[in-house]
């Protein structure tokens, strides 16, 4: 009679502990998935955002660097362009990631 006790005492802790397992796999699905929603999702977001602004800069469109300079743009390259600072006309030469904010509104509708 001890024999049975101890093989069903067996069995209830196999099957307890594969319902552990998965609700450990479970768990970790469910938080990876709150991670994916709150964190990676929103960033790869707002990089498709800013390469989409930064492709979609123009000849003199009125922009904010990172560095919080005001100024205009004079001339675009692949990777730098020309700005004309605001406040005393000088020119400089920065990379198009320093590009913080386009404040020139364009009409998308016409695209």
């Amino acid at each position: 009679m001890n024999l049975h006790f101890l093989l069903d005492a067996a069995k209830t802790t196999a099957k307890s502990s594969a319902s552990s397992t998965l609700f450990t796999v479970v768990y970790l699905v469910v938080i990876l998935g709150v991670m994916y929603f709150l964190l990676i999702r929103p960033q790869n977001k707002k990089k498709k955002e800013e390469k989409k602004m930064r492709e979609g800069l123009m000849v003199g469109d009125e922009i904010i660097t990172i560095g919080g300079i005001y100024g205009r743009v004079i001339s675009l390259k692949e990777d730098t362009m020309v700005i004309e600072s605001k406040s005393d006309h000088s020119k400089l030469t920065i990379s198009r990631w320093a590009l913080q904010q386009n404040l020139t509104v364009h009409d998308d509708t016409a695209k």
